[in-house]
């Protein structure tokens, strides 16, 4: 079963920034691709971004680019997600997992509030 946890959650003001971690073990990591996706009030689950199994490739969705960046740090097990400039409806639990998978995890609680 795949393993991975989020951190780094937390509740901040729009236009603030937040940095996501997620860790697992190398037999999760290693050959694969990874994903953030959120799960929001508004649009219910959505996928933010992924990125390639040697960081050489990202996408992000729409309503994230240039605010978003995903990387992974493949000699710790851990994928990161920084978000910048956050907006009220970037509130929501994130969630980490393979490329093509269903998170699994608990997820990070991400509130953006003033």
């Amino acid at each position: 079963q795949v393993q991975l946890v989020e951190s780094g959650g937390g509740s901040v003001r729009p236009g603030g920034s937040l940095r996501l971690s997620c860790t697992g073990s190398a037999d999760t990591f290693t050959n694969y691709g990874l994903q953030w996706v959120r799960r929001t009030p508004l649009k219910g689950q959505e996928w933010v971004a992924l990125i390639s199994p040697g960081g050489d490739t990202t996408l992000y969705a729409e309503d994230v680019k240039g605010r978003f960046t995903i990387s992974r740090d493949n000699t710790k097990n851990t994928l990161f997600l920084q978000m910048r400039r956050l907006r009220l409806e970037d509130t929501g639990m994130y969630f980490c997992a393979q490329t093509g998978a269903s998170p699994a995890g608990r997820g990070t609680q991400v509130v953006v509030s003033s």
